[in-house]
Parts: C-alpha cells; structure tokens; sequence
C-alpha cells in the first residue's frame, strides 16, 4: 500500500470534520477529535489547513457542494422540468438517507452564521450565501427557469432538512 499524498489527507480531514461537526457543532468540536478520527496528529492537522475555523469552513462547503452535485447528476437528461423536479427531490431524499452528516453539517453552518457575523466575522455567511447561489443556479435551469419553482423547490428542501434535523418523518411536511 503506497503513501497517502496530502490531497488525499485533506480529503480524509473534511470527511472526517463533516461527521464530527455534524453531531457536535462547531463549539462542541475539537480538532483532536478531528486528528484521531483520521489517525493523525494535530500538527499535522494544522499542516493541512491554518486553524479549526478553515477546517469547519471546507467541511461545510464541501456538504453544500455534495448536494449541488446530487441535484445537478439527477436533472441531467430530464426532459421536462417535472421529471427534473421528481429526480432531484428523490436524490436530495437519497442523500440524507445515505449520508445524514452532510444536512447536519450544513445546518450546523447555517447556525453557525449568525454567531459568528455577530461578532463582526461574515467570512462563513458569505460562503454559504455564495453555495445558496450555486444551489439555486444549478436547480433554477432544470426547473424551466422559473423562479417561483425553483423558490418553491428549495423551500421544500430546507423544510425537509429541518424536519430530519429535528427528527420527524418527511411526510410531516406535507
């Protein structure tokens, strides 16, 4: 088994964070944590990325950019904008499914903004509204270029990952 590159580390570290964070939140979080759970030391951590801070910021935009991704895979060869509609609600349900930790995660972010713009830092809110951005571009397209649909596509989404978050069945939404 050949050496694990840096890339490949960094990986294992966001991975690694997004699952820590996730269930613990940014305040509950210790880098230790983070470093045993990948089997490396803190310095070596710290060689990876500048601080705790850059650490939580690339696990929660690699969340948003893992759901962009699964909605941009499942619109792709739709042929109507509700066939689009339907594949990327069932692989937004398909990711919380398989991969919790990447909702928790993003809404350990999205707590996370107010505090920390509270204390005159918005570097964490700029990012999440510029992945909102993304999100919004990359379902907007397939949706038929409406804004209501998309508006309503994502109300839906974030209704649903606050039901899960909060631990009731999707249904309840409806």
């Amino acid at each position: 088994m050949g050496r694990i590159s840096a890339q490949e580390r960094r990986e294992s570290v966001i991975r690694a964070a997004i699952a820590e964070f996730a269930h613990k939140g940014y305040y509950g979080t210790s880098t230790e944590a983070i470093a045993k759970r990948v089997g490396v030391t803190q310095p070596y951590l710290f060689r990876l990325f500048p601080g705790k801070k850059a650490i939580f910021v690339a696990a929660l935009m690699r969340s948003m950019e893992d759901t962009r991704l699964a909605f941009e895979r499942a619109a792709k060869g739709a042929e109507s904008a509700e066939q689009a509609r339907h594949a990327m609600a069932n692989a937004h349900a398909q990711l919380i499914s398989a991969h919790p930790e990447t909702l928790q995660m993003q809404m350990q972010g999205f707590a996370i903004v107010a505090a920390a713009e509270a204390q005159g830092d918005d570097q964490i809110g700029e990012l999440v509204r510029a992945g909102w951005l993304r999100l919004w571009e990359t379902v907007h397209l397939p949706l038929g270029a409406d804004a209501n649909a998309t508006r309503d596509f994502l109300a839906c989404g974030m209704l649903t990952n606050t039901l899960t978050a909060i631990g009731l069945p999707r249904s309840a939404g409806k």
